[in-house]
Parts: C-alpha cells; structure tokens; sequence
C-alpha cells in the first residue's frame, strides 16, 4: 500500500475543507436572506438561547464589511477549492502566488478569531454553521502555512520543525482552546 505524502494530502485538505466551508456560507447567506425577506423568520440554528444564529444574523458583526459575512465565505472557500484542484492537476504556483495565497488565509484566519471573540463574548451566542466555517479557516491556513514551509516558500527552522512534527497536535490543540472558552463562558447553561 503507497504511504500518502503531505504533498500528496494537502490539495485534498483544501478541496475536502473549501467544499465544507462553502456548504456552510452557503445555509448561512440562505438563512441571513429569509431574515431580510421576514424579520420573523426562525433560522433552522435557532436551538437555544445559545445557539442562536438569529441574533448573530440580527447583529451588526453580521455585515463586517458593509455585506453579509457569508459572501467572504462563498467567494474565499471556492478559490481555496481550485487551488487544491489546481494542485491535484499538477499545476505549479510562483512563490508570490503562495504567498498572497498564505496571507489571504491568515486574513481568514484573523477574521473567524475576531468572530468568534464577538459571538462568544459581545452577542452571548453561537452559530454552529459558523464554528465549521472557523473550523476549516483554521485547519486551511495551518496546512496552508505548513505546505509553506516544506516548500521553502517561508523559512522559519525552529517553527517548521515543531509544526512538521507536531501539525495534528497544534490543530486539535486550537480546536480544544476554542472549546474550553466557549464551554468555560456557557457553562451557566451548558453545565446545568
């Protein structure tokens, strides 16, 4: 049986994790539409006063940039997508290609933190479409920043080394950061 190489794995990362996180930003802009179109409208992720991505719809970090947030997602997630086909084709990309392509996700990245700051800490609430769309943000720019690194696109030995060696740890390590916040400030209603 052929051993899979992280080469060989990445573009299947970002095929497998766009395709995840445009399905996403897709349910959330259908949902923020039928809030547009009624007001009253109950989105399906209303389960509880916490998880409740009505308020989150309703919020103004809902339309960051002056629109809805999902249109980040449903423009961001497909281009994450063709790179990763492009790579199972055996494209090959400039370093500047690379590296616009590794700040564009760690814009994404920046933005998914700073939502879930708001949403935890600011709205008092969770939208579950959202945490999968965190989710595969964080999981594309740490593989993105990782495939940097094997490549030599970016050069930081001591960083290369640990995540190379520990890459599965870091990501369930941030998932679990994440959760313990969200656990630790709901327990009130989570713990009871």
């Amino acid at each position: 049986m052929p051993k899979i190489t992280f080469k060989k794995a990445y573009p299947y990362l970002l095929i497998i994790a766009g395709f995840i996180g445009l399905a996403m930003a897709f349910i959330i802009m259908q949902e923020k539409i039928a809030l547009l179109k009624n007001p009253n409208y109950v989105p399906s992720c209303n389960l509880n006063p916490v998880i409740s991505c009505g308020s989150i719809m309703s919020s103004p970090e809902s339309v960051a940039f002056g629109f809805p947030n999902p249109f980040l997602g449903l423009v961001g997630f497909p281009i994450v997508m063709t790179v990763g086909m492009a790579l199972l084709a055996g494209a090959k990309f400039k370093k500047w290609f690379w590296r616009t392509f590794h700040i564009a996700t760690f814009l994404g990245l920046l933005f998914v933190h700073w939502l879930f700051l708001e949403s935890v800490y600011e709205l008092q609430a969770l939208c579950p479409y959202c945490i999968v769309v965190w989710a595969m943000t964080i999981a594309i720019f740490l593989y993105t920043t990782l495939y940097m690194l094997r490549e030599g696109n970016i050069k930081l030995p001591k960083v290369s080394k640990f995540l190379q060696a520990n890459h599965i740890g870091v990501l369930i390590a941030w998932y679990g950061i994440i959760t313990a916040l969200i656990l630790n400030h709901f327990w009130y209603y989570f713990g009871s």
